[in-house]
C-alpha cells in the first residue's frame, strides 16, 4: 500500500500526518511550537525556524515509528501552514529571518505607508485582496527600516508552508493560496505582482517561482534522508495554506461552497470563480487551492479562546465535575444549558466584530443585558450565549458576503473543533437558517493537504475525484426557523449594541479587544 505524508504547521504546533492512500488517517505526530518576541520590538513574533526545524524532524521519525512502515511506500509529502508568516533567505539559501502569523511590530510602518498616500492601502486592496492588516508589506518595512543589515541580504521569500518543502527538497519555491496572504500578489494572475511591489520599492528577485498545489517541486534529498529516515525516492509536492487546504479536505471545492472553520478564530469561506473586491474594503479575497476558484474570507476574533478564557476564569467548580462524571467539560456544559432558550434571555456578548479588514478593531470584551435573576444569568446562561455570539457573528459576515457578491449559501460544511458540538452546530444552523453539514474529519487541513500529495504522486487522477470518493460526512443540521426569526431580530439588537460599544473603545474609554497594527481612529 502507498502512503502519503501531511505537514500541517499551525501557530501552536506541528503536525506530521501519515495517510494511507484510500484517504484513511493511519498515524500522528504532534508538537507544540513557541514563538519568539523580542523585547527590543514590542509586538514581535520571530518564527524560530532552527529550533522548529529540529522539531519537524523528531515528528517525522515519530510518525515513521509509528507506522512501523517502508520509508519508500511513502510516495509523497507535502505541506500546509499558518497563512501571512514568511521565512527570508539569503542568496546561499541561508534564512536570515522570519516571523510568524501573530507578529505585530509594524504598526509604525502601516501609519507611515498611510500618511504617505492614503490611497496606497486600497490600491493594493484591490490587486491582492489584502490590507495591511496582515500583509506582508509593512513587516518588510519593518526590517527594511530596524534593520537594514539583514534586507540588504534577503535573497528570496517564502511562506512557512514552503519553508518544510525547501527543508525536505532543497527547492525553493511559493504556492498562491498562501502566496497570496502576502499581499504581493496579483489575485487574477494567482502570481507576484509586479506593479504591488514597484509601490513599494521592493526588489522583484526575491520572489520564488509559484507552483499551484498538486505540482512535483523534487524529492526528499539526501541529508534529509539521512537525517529523518525518509526514502530520497519520495516526490515533494507543492501545498498551500491551512484554510484552503481544509477547505479541499472537506470537499468544499466548487464555485458557490461555502464553509466555517470553527478554532479559536471562526473563518468564514465563500468559493468564487472569479476575485470580487468590496468598495468598502471590508472582506479579504484569497486564492483558493483549487486553480480556477478563489476565496471570500471573512473571520471572527477568538470564538473558540473566548469559551476557554470563561472555562478557565469562571467555570472550577464545573471543570472539577466534568472530572469526576469523566465527562468533557463541554458536553456538561451543553446539558446544563440544554433548557435555556434561543435568545439566551436577552444576555448581549460583546466580543468580536463583524469583518472590517480596512479598518480592523474589536470592543472591549463584556456582558450587556444581564438579569438579576440568577436563573437568567447563571454561568450555562452566558455559555450559551457565547455560542450563540460565535454564530450572530458568523451570520454578520454572510451578510456581508451576501451584500458584495449577492449570494448567501443554501448550506455550509462547519468543521473544525467547535463542530463536535451538536449544540453549537444546531445553533450555528438555527442563526443562519440553512442546513449545516459536519464533515466525518473535521481536522481537514493535513488530510486536503494529502490529497495534494497523492495528486502530485499519480496515487490520485484529480483532486475532484478524490474529494468525492474520501470526503463523507456524518450529519446534517437542519435549522428551526422559529429560532431562526428569533435570532434575525437579535442580530438587529447586537448590531446596535455593538456599535455603541466600538465608540466607548476608539474614544479610549474602554480597550479594544485587539485592534490591527498601525491602525488609527
Amino acid at each position: 500500500m502507498a502512503f502519503l505524508l501531511a505537514f500541517d504547521a499551525g501557530t501552536g504546533s506541528i503536525r506530521a500526518v501519515l495517510f494511507n492512500e484510500n484517504g484513511e488517517q493511519v498515524c500522528v505526530a504532534q508538537q507544540a511550537w513557541t514563538h519568539l518576541p523580542d523585547s527590543n520590538y514590542p509586538g514581535s513574533m520571530n518564527f524560530d525556524y532552527t529550533e522548529n526545524w529540529k522539531i519537524i524532524v523528531q515528528c517525522i521519525r515519530e510518525v515513521l515509528t509509528k507506522a512501523a512502515i517502508s520509508p519508500t511506500s511513502i510516495k509523497a509529502v507535502s505541506a500546509t501552514s499558518m497563512r501571512e508568516g514568511f521565512v527570508l533567505y539569503d542568496e546561499s539559501g541561508r534564512e536570515i529571518w522570519a516571523c510568524a502569523n501573530v507578529d505585530a511590530r509594524a504598526g509604525q510602518e502601516v501609519e507611515a505607508l498611510k500618511r504617505q498616500n492614503s490611497d496606497l492601502e486600497y490600491k493594493s486592496y484591490k490587486l491582492s485582496g489584502q490590507t495591511f492588516a496582515l500583509g506582508a508589506v509593512p513587516r518588510l518595512m519593518w526590517l527594511k527600516n530596524n534593520q537594514p543589515e539583514i534586507y540588504e541580504k534577503v535573497s528570496a521569500i517564502t511562506m512557512i508552508n514552503d519553508w518544510i518543502l525547501y527543508k525536505l527538497s532543497g527547492v525553493l519555491q511559493a504556492d498562491p493560496s498562501n502566496g497570496c496572504t502576502t499581499g504581493l500578489f496579483d489575485l487574477t494572475r494567482r502570481n507576484w505582482s509586479d506593479e504591488i511591489t514597484d509601490l513599494y520599492d521592493i526588489d522583484k528577485e526575491m520572489f520564488s517561482t509559484v507552483n499551484e498545489a498538486g505540482t512535483v517541486i523534487g524529492h526528499i534529498n539526501g541529508n534529509v534522508a539521512k537525517l529523518t529516515g525518509l526514502s530520497e525516492e519520495t516526490l515533494v509536492v507543492a501545498g498551500g495554506g491551512d484554510a484552503q487546504l481544509a477547505s479541499v479536505g472537506v470537499g468544499a471545492i466548487e464555485n458557490g461552497q461555502a464553509i466555517v472553520s470553527g478554532g479559536s478564530f471562526w473563518q468564514q469561506e465563500l468559493n468564487i470563480d472569479k476575485p470580487i473586491y468590496d468598495v468598502n474594503s471590508r472582506i479579504r479575497i484569497n486564492c483558493h487551492a483549487i486553480q480556477d476558484l478563489w476565496q471570500i474570507e471573512t473571520i471572527a476574533f477568538f470564538p473558540g479562546l473566548v469559551v476557554q478564557w470563561f472555562r478557565d476564569s469562571f467555570c472550577d467548580k464545573e471543570v472539577e465535575e466534568s472530572k469526576k462524571l469523566g465527562k468533557n467539560f463541554y458536553e456538561l456544559m451543553e446539558e446544563k444549558m440544554k433548557d435555556v432558550p434561543a435568545g439566551s434571555y436577552g444576555v448581549i456578548p460583546i466580543f468580536s466584530d463583524v469583518m472590517n479588514y480596512i479598518s480592523w478593531r474589536h470592543a472591549a470584551p463584556s456582558f450587556i443585558n444581564l438579569s438579576l435573576d440568577p436563573e437568567k444569568s447563571g454561568k450555562h446562561v452566558l455559555f450559551r450565549a457565547l455560542q450563540e455570539n460565535a454564530a450572530m457573528v458568523t451570520l454578520g459576515n454572510f451578510k456581508i458576503i451576501e451584500e458584495v457578491t449577492g449570494h448567501y449559501p443554501k448550506e455550509i460544511i462547519f468543521a473544525g473543533g467547535a463542530s463536535n458540538s451538536k449544540l453549537w452546530t444546531q445553533i450555528l444552523a438555527d442563526m443562519l437558517g440553512i442546513p449545516v453539514k459536519v464533515p466525518e474529519i473535521k481536522e481537514a487541513a493535513a488530510l486536503g493537504t494529502a490529497l495534494y500529495a497523492g495528486v502530485g504522486a499519480g496515487i490520485f487522477d484529480n483532486i475532484s475525484d478524490v474529494v468525492q470518493k474520501v470526503v463523507k460526512f456524518e450529519s446534517v443540521f437542519i435549522p428551526n426557523m422559529e429560532h431562526h426569526q428569533l435570532y434575525q431580530e437579535l442580530y438587529k439588537t447586537w448590531r446596535s449594541v455593538y456599535v455603541e460599544q466600538l465608540k466607548l473603545a476608539d474614544k479610549k474609554i474602554t480597550e479594544h479587544m485587539w485592534r490591527a497594527p498601525g491602525l488609527t481612529i
